[in-house]
């Protein structure tokens, strides 16, 4: 349970309301639920579960189809509770075929994502970004989106199917192949349209001018970085940045491992002294137990509270 504040719409409608605002909805990926909540501290009305990001922070494996819908849709689940944000997240190849692909589609919209987008990689897949890619046929392809999209509607009609196809980037593929799959995915029911590592702008603008319906931008990878006025321009209607908090992560992580090993613990008087400066200021606030002392207070046993007297530690302060 979320110890926050709900909302009076469900996620499946604020994403596609969000959709439906001008100019293109940027996404930053996130892996887990404290990603999550950081992302949303910053200010971002929606979030992306990376693929990429879940199988490496959650297994330590790379994106190559190793992680099951299990722990996909439990990641999935962790960060839509976390954080109470629309979620778009990453279901691979539906973990199988056009029937796995209807379980997939209900496994997540229990787990409370706003959204999914499914791909037509031969399973087991890889990053769209790693050479090695095959994609399935265009007519079967076609039928898993159309029963994914059956299946949504069943619960949720609101729940945003996104089709993506690799086959720009598979073994011999080509960027013609690429727009008609996702013309064709559209057809089979699928709200907006994902053509996964154009390699040069000229190939994005193609996309935009040849999509019939709405295009999701993934910008990572070989793909041209753009600004949102750019974006806007083409008609994009949501890009997503799945790497950016990863690789920051990944990279902040590294630095300090490296700082307190050539420094030992004098870096742990350097990062108190930079945390107290920073806007997540201090992490047991940051973490809730504000909150937490707070709902005790409305729930608990008045005695209960007598706990915080006299004790050392920090002192939460009752929020809101």
């Amino acid at each position: 349970m979320r110890l926050g504040l709900g909302h009076s719409k469900p996620p499946t409608t604020r994403l596609r309301e969000l959709l439906a605002e001008p100019g293109p909805l940027v996404v930053p990926g996130c892996y887990d639920a404290l990603s999550a909540r950081i992302l949303e501290s910053a200010g971002f009305p929606a979030l992306y579960m990376t693929g990429y990001g879940t199988s490496l922070a959650m297994l330590g494996l790379p994106d190559a189809g190793l992680a099951t819908l299990t722990e996909m849709a439990l990641n999935a689940k962790h960060i839509a509770a976390a954080t109470g944000l629309p979620l778009i997240a990453d279901a691979d190849t539906g973990h199988g075929n056009a029937l796995n692909a209807i379980r997939t589609v209900e496994e997540f919209i229990r787990a409370g994502a706003a959204g999914i987008h499914l791909e037509d990689q031969v399973a087991p897949k890889r990053c769209g970004h790693v050479a090695g890619r095959e994609v399935i046929p265009r007519a079967e392809a076609v039928r898993k989106i159309a029963a994914a999209a059956e299946a949504r509607v069943k619960l949720d009609p609101d729940f945003v199917l996104i089709a993506r196809t690799d086959a720009r980037g598979a073994h011999d593929g080509s960027l013609d192949e690429a727009i008609d799959r996702a013309n064709a995915y559209l057809d089979a029911g699928a709200d907006l349209a994902f053509v996964e590592g154009p390699a040069s702008l000229a190939e994005v603008e193609a996309i935009c001018a040849r999509v019939k319906g709405p295009v999701f931008y993934n910008m990572t990878g070989i793909s041209p970085r753009m600004t949102e006025a750019e974006m806007a321009s083409l008609g994009i209607a949501a890009c997503i940045l799945p790497s950016f908090t990863l690789r920051s992560a990944a990279m902040a992580l590294h630095d300090a491992a490296a700082a307190l090993r050539e420094r030992g613990t004098a870096a742990q008087r350097e990062l108190d002294e930079r945390l107290a400066k920073h806007p997540l200021g201090n992490l047991h606030d940051f973490a809730g137990f504000g909150r937490v002392r707070a709902l005790e207070a409305c729930y608990l046993p008045e005695e209960a509270m007598t706990k915080y007297e006299n004790a050392l530690g920090h002192q939460p302060q009752a929020a809101d």
